[in-house]
Order: C-alpha cells, then sequence, then structure tokens
C-alpha cells in the first residue's frame, strides 16, 4: 500500500508532465485544493517545464524570473505559450506566459547556458540542527486549529519539512539581521532520475516558507495575515537532488507599504551551495472593517 507522501510525489512528477498541444505551446494539469486559487509553485514549476521542453540539447536552466500576475484556478488545466527570445551558442532565453480563462495569470522568463567552467567560490553554510531535530511542520499544520493550516499540509504533502527556527524561536537574535528563519526541505519520495525534473519540483517547493521569512520578526501567527507571492527568481548555481534534504537558509532584510522581501540561499546537507532564491509578496495585517 502506498503513503499519502508516495502518492503525491506521483501526482507531482505527473504534474510536470505537460500535454503538448502545439508548437511551443503545453498545457498542464490543474493540482485541486481547497484553498479556492493554485499554489503558485505549481504554475512556477510547470512554466519552468514549458520552458526546458524548448530548450536546445546540452543547455540547461541556471535562472528564472517570474511574475504572479493573477490567481489561477486549481480545478482548470493552465496553457503555457513560450516565446524563444534568444538562441545562442551558449545562452538561450524563454518567455512563458500561462493562461487561463483567456487571461495571462503568471509571466517567466528562463535562461538557459551550456556548461562551462570558470571561477569558483560560494558561502559558507550556517551551523544547524540535522534535520532529524527539526520541527515536522506539516504534521503540526495537520494537527492544529488552523483549517488552512491543515488544507496546507494536505496540499504541500509531497515535501518534507523540518523547521530548525526563526529570529523568535530557536535562531539567536541577530540585529543585523532581525527577519530570519531555517528549515529542511526534501521531496518525500524518490524523484526520476532527470534533473530537469529535480529542478521542476524544487521550484515547485521553493514556494513554500519562503515569505513568511519576512514576517519573522513580526509574529509567529500567520492566520490573520493576507500573504500572496509578486515575483519569484531563482538562480541554480551547481546541480542537486531535490528529493535529498537541502537547508532553506531564510531572511527578510525588508518590508514595507504592506510587501515583504524574502531571500533564500539552498544548500544541500554538505554545504554546497546549489541555488539562490528571491520572492516579494503582499504581507499585510488585519484591516479594520
Amino acid at each position: 500500500m502506498t503513503t499519502i507522501a508516495n502518492e503525491a510525489v506521483a501526482s507531482l512528477v505527473r504534474l510536470l508532465d505537460l500535454e503538448e498541444i502545439d508548437l511551443d505551446l503545453f498545457r498542464g494539469a490543474p493540482a485541486p485544493n481547497e484553498r479556492g486559487r493554485a499554489f503558485g509553485g505549481q504554475v512556477a514549476s510547470q512554466s519552468l517545464m514549458a520552458a526546458i521542453r524548448t530548450a536546445g540539447e546540452g543547455l540547461h536552466v541556471h535562472s528564472m524570473h517570474a511574475y504572479f500576475l493573477l490567481p489561477g484556478d486549481p480545478l482548470k488545466p493552465i496553457v503555457y505559450d513560450v516565446e524563444r527570445i534568444r538562441d545562442g551558442r551558449s545562452f538561450q532565453t524563454r518567455r512563458v506566459a500561462a493562461r487561463q480563462h483567456g487571461r495571462d495569470i503568471f509571466y517567466m522568463t528562463a535562461n538557459f547556458q551550456k556548461h562551462e567552467v570558470g571561477f569558483e567560490h560560494q558561502d559558507t553554510m550556517p551551523e544547524v540542527i540535522p534535520p532529524q531535530a527539526g520541527v515536522d511542520m506539516l504534521k503540526l499544520m495537520a494537527k492544529g486549529e488552523s483549517a488552512e493550516g491543515a488544507a496546507l499540509a494536505r496540499e504541500w504533502a509531497a515535501v518534507e519539512m523540518r523547521a530548525v527556527g526563526n529570529s523568535q524561536l530557536g535562531l539567536e537574535a541577530d540585529p543585523a539581521r532581525p527577519s530570519q528563519q531555517r528549515v529542511w526541505l526534501r521531496i518525500a519520495d524518490r524523484l526520476p532520475d532527470d534533473a530537469q525534473i529535480h529542478q521542476a519540483a524544487f521550484t515547485w517547493a521553493s514556494d513554500i516558507t519562503l515569505l513568511s521569512a519576512s514576517l519573522a520578526a513580526h509574529t509567529l501567527d500567520t492566520r490573520h495575515v493576507q500573504m500572496a507571492s509578486l515575483d519569484h527568481a531563482i538562480w541554480f548555481h551547481r546541480p542537486f537532488r531535490a528529493d535529498e534534504w537541502w537547508l532553506y537558509d531564510q531572511e527578510s532584510p525588508s518590508a514595507q507599504g504592506g510587501r515583504g522581501l524574502s531571500l533564500g540561499r539552498v544548500f544541500t546537507a554538505d554545504g554546497t551551495l546549489v541555488a539562490t532564491v528571491a520572492q516579494e509578496g503582499i504581507i499585510r495585517p488585519p484591516r479594520r472593517g
């Protein structure tokens, strides 16, 4: 008998297997949920897969930059229209428009590069507890009082998530970086040995927890905070497996005007820096009336 996580990961892999309906035009299956809007990680990961399907042989995505325009319908397929912006010898660029109900809901630009040898350096991974010692956040969400938290735990069942701590609980206070959090993540079951699927699966998971880093200096109770992603960017530095533990080291350098900016460094368990993620989103406190 398969577990809930096994089934969720299998569903994620199917979600990334887009239907090609015309040249550079793809359709992604929906991922029904109880929240009434499509998960941003779903739209981003399917858009990335659409761009990947049009890239030349030997080129691999090294960055993507995206804007969330409108909430997606979780019950309907999404059409991904890929535009070939540039086809160079070393680099290629693709622009993807995600559409539903005749409207653009998401834009993404992805850049691809052939492997090259060059200068190398990286930040050092912070010292943290191992994943096994972290708090199982999805289990807490599933058993908590928040209906939305329980719904998210079911929606995110394809990942394992272990919290290390944040600026209010578990991490040493740092006045120079007032809003931080750290969490271990991995896809909860073995993925196919395809680097592109791992990049897309990571993209799906990278939208989990990042925006809440901008609230770590303010509140741990997000039930009454309006939160929504506005944009999302990923830089892929080195190959890695999304189904093995990676540390999401997050901080928010600024929050203002009802928006928060979060940055995330992604380290594998051996300390290799494999990706950097940035996201800005709405973080509005409760409004009277």
